[in-house]
């Protein structure tokens, strides 16, 4: 079992940056697979970043290519998402998520989940 909790959430004016930390609580956590996914109001909850167990790969939506940052530390059980060039489409509560399966995108191949953090992103 691993408990999540999510910080670093706040405002910022498009173009800004933040960035997003998720700690976890356990021995276990270099075990799992931590991806971060993002819910706005109205909408179902969507898929952003993951990073396998030892943190060499990464995939990302195609939304936030080339701006967004997911890494991880495992000494420190924390899980990272540098947010950069943000905009308003990227306003939603951003959550952390762990996973046994490698390579999944799907929300629910995620069994374990912080209570999220909001990101608001004025233009």
């Amino acid at each position: 079992q691993v408990q999540l909790v999510e910080s670093g959430g706040g405002s910022v004016q498009a173009g800004g940056s933040l960035r997003l930390s998720c700690a976890a609580s356990g021995r276990t956590f270099s075990s799992y697979v931590m991806g971060w996914f993002r819910q706005a109001p109205g909408k179902e909850r969507e898929f952003v970043a993951r990073i396998n167990r030892s943190g060499s790969t990464t995939y990302y939506a195609d939304s936030v290519k080339g701006r967004f940052t997911i890494s991880r530390d495992n000494a420190k059980n924390t899980v990272y998402l540098q947010m950069n060039n943000l905009n308003s489409e990227d306003t939603a509560v951003y959550y952390c998520a762990a996973a046994t399966l490698s390579y999944t995108e799907s929300v629910g191949s995620y069994h374990h989940w912080g209570q999220g953090t909001q990101v608001t992103v004025s233009s």
